[in-house]
């Protein structure tokens, strides 16, 4: 006689695998700078894509490319657009292969993770954005977000620099922003070329330019670049009067899970996955290693 099997009596719903991704779907890819394309798609669950467009500012999700492999990647839309999208550049096998996909490939996708921009807490604060070269893909949704509750702020001012005019990113964004009223939209590049006849020089030289005025008090700023140029910034925020506590910036790390498990990304105490990827110059002074 075979055993009788027990009766499932419980109505409480299976706890969500938190590993497991979702099926997304490539919609259009667009060129951005050399090696550096952004990747248009949607979830094939309505509801997956409902409940992932409440992500936050700041926030990362892991990418998966079918029998090669996950990656973390940068949320540069704002949580205010329509259209989700990831800015990469390829650097390993695994987004080499996510450049070679077509539009109606299909990949996986789960997330979003991390803490983000906190930016309701910023309402009614003055906006300092200072970028370098892809430095503007995590900071592109605070921008947006912040332009869209633009009665929310004060003072919004954007410092983006890259090596050639060539290499900035998101020109349509640039060119809306610079047009913008009430907002400020400074450019620079380190070399000048043909047809370029904006300032030339590293990000931080747009502080000295004529009738630019920072403020200081009740003022958030928001730094991401390379290393150096983070170092470089942060010293002259710091110059000006600019308290620790309100220089928000991203850590980079290989964030392997995402949920603070297998302890990749971790600094000191803190796990760049779960305690970040957003941290303020303060908290990163005392995680112990240099950016």
């Amino acid at each position: 006689m075979n055993p009788t099997l027990p009766k499932v009596t419980s109505c409480e719903p299976a706890e969500e695998n938190i590993y497991l991704p979702k099926l997304a779907v490539l919609d259009r890819v667009t060129d951005d700078i050399p090696e550096v394309k952004t990747f248009y798609w949607h979830f094939e669950d309505p509801a997956e894509q409902a409940k992932f467009k409440r992500f936050r500012p700041g926030q990362f999700a892991q990418v998966s490319l079918f029998g090669v492999g996950e990656f973390p990647a940068s949320l540069p839309p704002s949580p205010t657009e329509e259209e989700t999208f990831f800015t990469i550049r390829t650097v390993g096998s695994c987004t080499a292969a996510l450049h070679q996909l077509r539009p109606g490939d299909r990949f996986a996708v789960r997330g979003p993770y991390g803490n983000g921009f906190s930016m309701e807490d910023y309402y009614g604060k003055n906006l300092v954005f200072v970028a370098g070269g892809i430095g503007l893909i995590p900071l592109r949704s605070c921008i947006v977000y912040a332009l869209r509750h633009r009665d929310k702020y004060q003072r919004i001012q954007i410092f983006y620099g890259a090596r050639t005019p060539k290499e900035l990113m998101y020109v349509p964004n640039l060119r809306e922003w610079q047009q913008s009223a009430g907002v400020e939209c400074h450019l620079t590049v380190d070399r000048a070329a043909e047809g370029w006849d904006g300032p030339v020089g590293v990000v931080g030289s747009l502080f000295q330019r004529p009738g630019v005025k920072i403020p200081v008090e009740n003022t958030i700023a928001f730094v991401c670049g390379p290393p150096i140029m983070f170092r470089f910034v942060i010293k002259d925020l710091l110059a000006m009067g600019f308290q620790e506590k309100d220089i928000v910036s991203t850590l980079e790390r290989y964030m392997k899970c995402g949920v603070g498990k297998c302890g990749h990304c971790c600094i000191g105490v803190a796990y760049v996955c779960v305690d970040g990827p957003v941290f303020t110059y303060e908290q990163i002074k005392k995680l112990g290693e240099d950016i």
